[in-house]
This record gives structure tokens, C-alpha cells and sequence, in this order.
């Protein structure tokens, strides 16, 4: 064990790394030396920050916390901390299942670990992170909690009502990360659309965007999860001005049949969804839209599924993601309705609807052969730099290849190249600039 050292363990989505990244900059403030998802914890300390949103996510975080008891019973780590979704959702009965941890956190007083630890809270640098990201690219968190109870999702029950960060600060923290030398801005809540409307009474999205792309040194701004209905109509506007302002928009739609929307709750039509899309695509040309869609929902029927897999063919999303739906308690369809698809039956509509996708991203891809575009340089990797386009969100998204030729390509620079080959998910391209 090394003094002194608290190893911090992320699960889950980008909105928990924030606020991992929160927590390092504060523990380092107090004189601790912090790792991030080290392979090899030796830290006297250790902080699990959990996912709960999803059978599969929450047993993940279950494991690693019983991983991590084990290492504290064979003397391997003094203390054992958890904060995160998990914790928020089910403190009490973890505090009496897992009782080898010295304390469960909830979503949003893990600041009270400090206090705990004999240490202080800086106030004065709430909005500091350290960044676990490669330094040219960081996620940007403008608000927590979510309004919309759609019928299948826990969040709500998680992380309560909609609360927006206010614009001023959300933009300091911008300008603090562009000195750091941050070029990249992944902006995610659980619903972008609704930014705003706590504090300013209206959707501010667009308006947020336009000064965030406004200030010096911000080269790229990707959006990542909004919502369908009551889209905020001047973003096309912002996004067709603003070239930093990614062609590229993250929206969960889960599903195109009435039936099922109606039953998820959505708020929404297979009518208006379709002419969204249109309009996104007639406002915004060229932007690239990444979808989640969900099988296997109560009540889904195969015409249901014929619809879904319909739409996939017709809208030909360039990202699209799909999961099988798993009852979460509390949920309204929890409560409401029987999980009355089968398990083999939700499997079977999974593949088919993502074998439908990987071949529509095999057509986009090699659509793009011949073509040039910008890329960012993430990483190197073998005999080949890793970058992404503006149509590439991290760890998500296709990667372009670049063959390392003798050239050195420094790591959050920018090129121009051209693509020459593509598979099913990947571009490989030469550098023109």
C-alpha cells in the first residue's frame, strides 16, 4: 500500500467521470496522490464510484465492490469508500449487505468524503477537474436529474428532478478548461433540451451553445443526449453557424411504433419523430445522428418490431446503439405492466436489429472512401495514429486510422486527410495536412 495514495475506480457513464474528476482535483488539493482506473490499485484508499442504472451495470459494480472488500481483508487497502448511482439508489440495503465498506456515498454528497477523511472542501475550485481524458478533449456535465419519467428509466428515481447548472458558470469552466489546453467538448446531461428551463424558465441549449462556440480556443462542441420531442428549434441554427459546433447530434429515440411510445411514455409520434429527423437533416446537412433504440419493451409485438426494424432501414442512422429492455424496480413499467417477452425472443430482435445497422455503417463507411475530412489525433497505437472525425464521439464512435509513414503527429492536433479504405466501422486515411 502507498501512503497517501486513494485510488478512485470510475463506472458507468461520462456524467459519473465528472464528478470522479471532481473528486481527484479536491483530494489532490489536500495533499493525496490520486490514480484513476489503475489496473493495479496500491492506494492505502479506495473509491468506487458506481453505475445503477441497469441489471448488467449494477451487478458490475456489485463485483467490483466485493473485488475491492476482498483486497481489504487480505490487508491490501486500509479503506473502502462507495459513492455514485448504485449508492444513491440502494444506500441502505448495501450498508447492511456490504458491511466491509466504511461508507456508502450517495450521487451527490461525495463531497462529505473529504470531511470524513479530516480534509476540506474548496469551494473556490468547484468547477477544477482533473482530467482523466486525454488533455485535448473533456465532458462538459450542464445539468443533473431528469423530468421526463419515461416509463422504463430508473434516473428519475436515481437522480431526482432536472437541475441546470447555471450558463455562467458552466462557461467559466469552459474557459478554465481551453487555458488547460481542452479542444474538445463532449456536452452531456440525461437531457440536453431541457437546459435551462429550472433556472431561465425556457430552453437555453441553444444559447449556451452559441457562447461556448464563441469563446477563443473551443474547436469542436458535440452534443450527446437530447430528447425528441420539443426539440429546441434554434440549435439548427447555432449548429449551421457555429463550425465548431460538430454536425453531430446524440438522441435517444428508443423506439418508432405508437404502441410502444405511447407505452414508453415518451411524449412523442412515429409521425413527429420521422419529421424531426427530416428536419434535422434538411437544416443541418450532413450531420451525422446517433440513436439508442430498445427491444423487447412490454407489449412489443413482432409488428411492432417490423416498424422498428423499418425505420433503422429508411432513417439509415450513422451511429445507432440498441439494448434489450430489463425491468427496473420502481420504474412505472415495473409497476404497470408484465416484462412479458421472452428472453430469447428480446435476444433474436437485438441481433437482427443490429446486424441491420452493421450493414448500413459497412455502406456509410465505404461511402466515405475518396472523401477528406478534418480529424484530432487522440492516440498511437501499433504502426497507426487513432484519430476522429466531427461525426466521432470517444470510445463510441468509428476511429480513423492513419499509418504512421515517419511523420510525427502530435497527440490534439488537427489534419486533413482523405480516406482510402474503410470496414465496417473504421476509416483508414493518408494525411494531406
Amino acid at each position: 500500500m502507498r501512503k497517501n495514495t486513494i485510488d478512485i475506480i470510475t463506472l458507468g457513464c461520462s456524467k459519473n467521470l465528472v464528478d470522479s474528476e471532481k473528486l481527484m482535483k479536491q483530494l489532490e488539493l489536500n495533499g493525496y496522490r490520486v490514480t484513476h482506473d489503475s489496473e493495479n490499485p496500491q492506494g492505502e484508499i479506495a473509491v468506487i464510484n458506481t453505475c445503477g442504472f441497469i441489471g448488467d451495470a449494477k451487478e458490475e459494480s456489485v463485483n467490483m465492490i466485493l473485488e475491492f472488500c476482498q483486497a481489504k481483508e487480505e490487508g491490501r487497502l486500509k479503506k473502502l469508500y462507495v459513492m455514485g448511482c448504485l449508492s444513491e439508489r440502494y444506500l441502505k440495503d448495501l450498508q447492511v449487505e456490504i458491511p466491509q465498506v466504511d461508507k456508502f456515498y450517495g450521487k451527490f454528497n461525495w463531497n462529505e468524503l473529504l470531511a470524513d477523511l479530516g480534509k476540506t472542501y474548496h469551494s473556490e475550485c468547484a468547477i477544477e477537474r482533473h482530467l482523466t481524458t486525454p488533455k485535448h478533449y473533456a465532458y462538459l456535465k450542464i445539468s443533473e436529474g431528469c423530468d421526463r419519467k419515461c416509463a422504463y428509466c430508473a434516473i428519475p428515481i436515481i437522480t431526482g428532478k432536472h437541475v441546470s447548472r447555471p450558463m455562467e458558470e458552466i462557461l467559466d469552466e469552459v474557459r478554465l478548461l481551453v487555458a488547460q489546453g481542452v479542444k474538445e467538448f463532449q456536452v452531456i446531461a440525461q437531457e440536453l433540451t431541457y437546459y435551462g428551463i429550472d433556472l431561465y424558465k425556457k430552453q437555453m441549449l441553444p444559447q449556451l451553445i452559441e457562447q461556448m462556440a464563441e469563446i477563443p480556443g473551443v474547436k469542436w462542441i458535440r452534443l450527446h443526449y437530447a430528447y425528441p420531442a420539443h426539440f429546441p428549434q434554434d440549435l439548427f441554427r447555432v449548429m449551421r453557424e457555429h463550425s465548431n459546433v460538430c454536425k453531430y447530434m446524440d438522441i435517444a429515440l428508443q423506439h418508432i411504433s405508437d404502441n410502444m411510445l405511447q407505452r414508453m411514455r415518451r411524449h412523442v409520434t412515429k409521425e413527429e419523430t420521422y419529421a424531426l429527423i427530416e428536419q434535422f437533416r434538411h437544416e443541418v446537412p450532413g450531420i451525422h445522428l446517433r440513436t439508442t433504440l430498445m427491444v423487447g419493451f412490454p407489449g412489443e409485438t413482432e409488428q411492432d418490431f417490423e416498424e422498428l426494424k423499418e425505420f433503422v432501414r429508411h432513417v439509415r442512422f450513422e451511429r445507432m446503439g440498441a439494448f434489450a429492455y430489463s425491468e427496473e424496480e420502481g420504474t412505472y413499467s415495473a409497476r404497470h405492466y408484465k416484462d412479458d417477452v421472452a428472453e430469447e425472443v428480446k435476444q433474436r430482435r437485438l441481433d437482427e436489429l443490429m446486424a441491420i445497422q452493421q450493414e448500413i455503417s459497412n455502406e456509410q463507411c465505404h461511402a466515405k472512401i475518396g472523401k477528406e475530412f478534418q480529424i484530432i489525433i487522440d492516440r498511437r497505437e501499433g504502426e497507426y495514429y487513432v484519430g476522429r472525425t466531427e461525426f466521432d464521439s470517444p470510445e463510441v464512435d468509428p476511429e480513423v486510422l492513419v499509418k504512421d509513414e515517419g511523420k510525427i503527429l502530435h497527440i490534439g492536433s488537427f489534419h486533413r486527410v482523405k480516406v482510402y479504405d474503410a470496414d465496417d466501422f473504421d476509416l483508414y486515411a493518408e494525411i494531406i495536412s
